[in-house]
């Protein structure tokens, strides 16, 4: 059994605990919160984009401290599940690794590229294995389309655009310097997902403005492949309160046409031969895939491939040199 201690209960750490429950072989048994209410089990304050976080926890089989340093130290902890703010990524990351802790750590693996160099250099070290949340590379509709593109089920990809919107989060993710705007904290979903499917881009080319936050938090990148005509990919906590949050992509091949939409009923449908052919999907979500994903490399002793720390820094590059683009009106070679 892999006993798992939380640090950080909001949005991300209340979704993981949810999954953690659901997890053959791992238990959790301590969380901790700089906010003592939280760190006592109760969650009911919490704000979300996506439905399926806890509400409260089982103090009755987990500790709670509000010092992260002292659950890293707890000799009944195997794995250190990172979910607090950007900004302290690094810190607790590192220390869980050098602890001789598993960690997986919540995306951005880290605020800055010279501390995901210092996280990429810390896992390669360590005894224990380190897993970037880059929930996406798990989705299951997302996961096939990685697939269809791999093995070339409809033919060539001619085209894609992916987009992720939402109106801006409240709290600490309306500080730039901490969440680094929607363009880090949101976009790299799909800026890494990008890259996951069709490799590192050549160069970018973004669009975008600053708004709450102080840093991009509307973007749109056109990423430059020599063997592509178009990708591109929308992000944006632009929307007006209310709007919600949506995810989507749009893909075409030579012989058919991939579409997802969050929310729809039936997200994923594809266009062939003339007809609409939603396709299910008995699979978890990401966020419980990962997780279970995360168990399976520890039993078997095997670091974690789908996405390595390595791939956490080269998508926080890509992001950079968008963020680049903006800024200057230029094209950014990587």
């Amino acid at each position: 059994m892999i006993r798992v201690g939380i640090i950080g209960l909001g949005m991300m750490g209340r979704m993981h605990y949810a999954n953690w429950g659901k997890v053959d072989g791992a238990e959790v048994v301590a969380v901790a919160d700089s906010d003592p209410k939280r760190a006592a089990g109760d969650l009911a304050d919490g704000w979300s984009n996506i439905e399926g976080g806890a509400k409260s926890l089982d103090m009755d089989r987990i500790a709670g401290t509000t010092d992260p340093h002292a659950l890293i130290a707890m000799e009944n902890v195997d794995l250190v599940d990172v979910c607090v703010p950007t900004p302290f990524h690094a810190e607790l990351a590192a220390a869980a690794l050098v602890g001789g802790k598993h960690c997986v750590c919540e995306k951005p693996m880290t605020r800055t590229i010279e501390q995901a160099r210092e996280i990429v250099e810390a896992a390669e070290a360590a005894a224990g294995l380190l897993l970037p949340a880059m929930c996406m590379r798990f989705w299951p509709q997302w996961a096939w389309l990685k697939k269809a593109v791999e093995e070339g089920t409809y033919g060539k990809v001619m085209d894609a655009s992916f987009r992720r919107v939402g109106a801006s989060p409240p709290g600490w993710f309306r500080n730039g310097e901490m969440s680094g705007g929607a363009i880090l904290d949101l976009h790299l979903h799909d800026t890494d997902f990008v890259k996951y499917v069709f490799g590192m881009p050549a160069a970018v080319r973004s669009f975008g403005c600053k708004r709450f936050t102080g840093c991009v938090d509307q973007v749109i990148t056109h990423y430059l492949y020599d063997d592509l005509p178009l990708v591109s990919a929308e992000g944006s906590w632009g929307m007006a309160d209310g709007f919600g949050f949506r995810m989507d992509y749009c893909v075409n091949f030579e012989n058919a046409t991939a579409e997802y939409l969050m929310p729809r009923d039936e997200p994923l449908v594809l266009y062939q031969d003339g007809e609409a052919k939603p396709v299910a999907f008995d699979e978890p979500d990401g966020y419980l895939a990962e997780l279970a994903y995360m168990v399976q490399c520890i039993e078997t002793n095997q670091a974690p491939s789908v996405v390595t720390p390595a791939d956490a820094l080269e998508s926080l590059t890509i992001v950079e040199a968008e963020r680049q683009s903006v800024e200057t009106g230029e094209t950014v070679t990587l």
